[in-house]
């Protein structure tokens, strides 16, 4: 299991999968959901290895990796700390 971690809330979620349920439990605002309006946007403070490579949504809004789309983002296991 892997762990999303926002100030001291934290959340465990499956390895591999997407982290928005997680997000949206923590407090992250949500629009469209699919990678369009950049509103889910989260900083990444720590662990940005232990997630997926940047979908082709995130690269068009000029994502990288310590700035990734909840929506789109998935982890792959371990801890990130995420701010939004």
């Amino acid at each position: 299991m892997a762990e999303l971690i926002h100030n001291k809330d934290k959340i465990k979620v499956k390895d591999g999968t997407n982290i928005r349920e997680a997000c949206r439990k923590l407090g992250v605002p949500f629009s469209c959901e699919q990678g369009y309006c950049g509103l889910c946007s989260i900083n990444i403070l720590e662990g940005e290895d232990n997630l997926e490579d940047l979908t082709p949504e995130e690269e068009n809004l000029g994502m990288d990796k310590k700035r990734r789309l909840a929506c789109e983002c998935k982890i792959k296991s371990g801890k990130v700390k995420i701010s939004f």
